[in-house]
């Protein structure tokens, strides 16, 4: 078992683009440890197969960029942060293709290898660089790759963080960090680990919805441990819903690229037609969610339990170029996407509120820093644009690890941090217990706080929490914690976040449509929802 005093000078919790961006450009002499719940690999980054978003192309213009993402973002978009982010654009890619990232290329008619790129929903260009369809794929095995080569940095993985240690100045009453508690899932036992810096970049929480895109690590633990440590959240009430997700009872967590759509794949009632058009001009580009509320409505009025999504009038040879990860995945499913068209559902995908930050990934605890999608820095507003993503995790990379070497430089030494106290806490032989609620939460959430919200929805499941926090209130108390029971734990706080934001927010926005007030309100609403604890 480690030894409770486990020390290094920057703990980064979670081991995506935001997590290994970070570790990648802090200064060598530092000594950093990377927490990752399961496998370096297993997060949102590996599996997120559309692109990242940069101005390229001489026709486009940061300026298109900014304005792209502000109209996306339904007026609740930070003006500097965007700038910030979009202007970062071209060396974020120049970075990852320094840390051999292979983007796909095409030839121009100078016989020179250009990167290729592609248009999504939202953008009025061509800006989207990927790697095929699998470019978080290709983001995240390269990155892996220069971590591991890197000796100043250790990776613990299976190490799933149970809360952040804080002490609070007797003077200043200022907050700052100094640890964690983690949990060895391999070995089953509780250490503690300090460090005057910890980023959380932990990704978000969409498996708080039955239905999602996400792989099983997206339980919003970053967001839940910030908050019960005394950090602000904002805008959790807009959670981004995909579009297309592949509807077959076992493709798990399986999207239908939004670049289908950007290379003209169009979407289809069961009859055949097309409904799109119907509610915006820009029909299948339209942002993520007027497709996903239209999709959600057609399902609703038909009383059928998909849609479909046919890119079958492009040809074959297209098709297989530009998506051979998802044609081929298609086909272990029985769908040939190059003769028929797909099912398709929307599912939870991308959680555009978070933890409150600058714009160097500092929280309101001091040394506690906050980036990638567990983080609120203000650039998606309302909804966030199609590709935004990864940009975001690597500019705020950068930024916070800028800040953290400043802030090191006049750190004070560390406390020591009290050995985790198991000594009165059984073994549980209910387990049950937690696979039950576990299911009664996303089915609840996926009900009553989904696509399209009511009042009386968001209370039935606000008091349907109530009782679920006291449950686990008691278990915690009593048992010796599993992996299971701590994103249970953190996914019924992101829960009341996000309830507790969608019934502040008395307008439909964005992310955020509700049936009792489907208007903007400028005058009293265009503005963020924060939380304090």
């Amino acid at each position: 078992m480690p030894d409770h005093s486990l020390s290094y000078d920057v703990i980064i919790i979670g081991s995506g683009a935001a997590g290994l961006g970070l570790a990648l450009s802090l200064p060598d002499h530092l000594q950093v440890a990377i927490l990752s719940k399961l496998n370096m690999s297993e997060g949102s980054t590996y599996y997120a197969q559309g692109g990242i978003s940069a101005v390229l192309d001489s026709a486009d213009s940061l300026q298109s960029h900014r304005l792209d993402t502000m109209r996306a973002g339904a007026g609740l978009c930070h003006n500097d942060v965007v700038e910030l982010v979009v202007s970062n654009g071209k060396s974020s890619i120049d970075w990852l293709m320094k840390n051999n990232v292979a983007f796909s290329t095409h030839k121009s008619t100078q016989s020179n290898s250009q990167l290729h790129l592609t248009k999504e929903g939202g953008h009025s260009y061509r800006r989207v660089v990927h790697a095929d369809d699998s470019t978080g794929k290709a983001v995240q095995l390269a990155l892996n790759e220069q971590v591991l080569n890197k000796p100043n940095i250790k990776i613990f993985e299976h190490h799933n963080v149970i809360d952040l240690v804080t002490e609070t100045d007797t003077l200043s009453g200022k907050k700052r960090v100094i640890g964690c508690y983690v949990l060895d899932a391999k070995k089953d036992i509780v250490f503690s680990m300090k460090a005057p810096c910890i980023t959380l970049a932990t990704g978000g929480a969409s498996k708080v919805y039955l239905y999602t895109s996400n792989p099983d690590v997206s339980t919003g633990d970053g967001i839940a441990m910030a908050w019960r440590a005394g950090c602000k959240v904002a805008n959790m009430e807009f959670m981004q819903f995909h579009p297309t997700c592949l509807f077959h009872p076992e493709a798990k967590s399986f999207l239908i690229s939004e670049a289908v759509r950007g290379e003209g794949g169009l979407l289809l009632l069961p009859d055949g037609t097309r409904f799109m058009p119907n509610f915006d001009k820009r029909a299948e580009l339209a942002p993520r969610d007027i497709v996903a509320r239209a999709i959600d409505h057609e399902m609703k009025r038909l009383g059928v339990s998909s849609l479909f999504l046919d890119i079958s009038h492009r040809t074959a040879k297209f098709t297989k170029s530009h998506f051979p990860m998802l044609h081929e995945r298609c086909l272990d499913f029985g769908f040939d996407m190059t003769k028929e068209p797909l099912p398709v559902v929307p599912a939870a995908h991308y959680t555009c509120g978070g933890v409150m930050t600058d714009k160097n990934g500092l929280t309101d605890i001091t040394g506690l820093y906050a980036i990638g999608e567990t983080a609120f820095t203000g650039l998606h507003g309302a909804n966030r644009m199609a590709s935004n993503s990864i940009l975001e995790c690597l500019v705020f990379a950068k930024q916070a690890s800028v800040d953290i070497t400043r802030f090191l430089k006049n750190t004070k030494k560390q406390p020591n941090i009290p050995a985790w106290d198991d000594s009165k806490v059984i073994n549980s032989d209910e387990a049950i217990v937690v696979s039950h609620n576990w299911a009664e939460l996303r089915q609840f959430m996926w009900d009553y706080v989904g696509i399209v919200r009511t009042t009386k929805r968001l209370q039935r499941a606000k008091n349907r929490i109530e009782l679920l926090k006291r449950e686990i209130q008691e278990y915690y108390g009593k048992f010796h914690v599993t992996s299971d029971f701590l994103e249970l734990r953190n996914l019924v706080t992101a829960a009341e976040l996000i309830i507790d934001s969608a019934l502040l927010r008395k307008e439909s926005r964005g992310l955020h449509y509700t049936l009792d007030y489907p208007n903007l309100d400028d005058k009293h609403f265009k503005k963020d929802t924060i939380l304090k604890p």
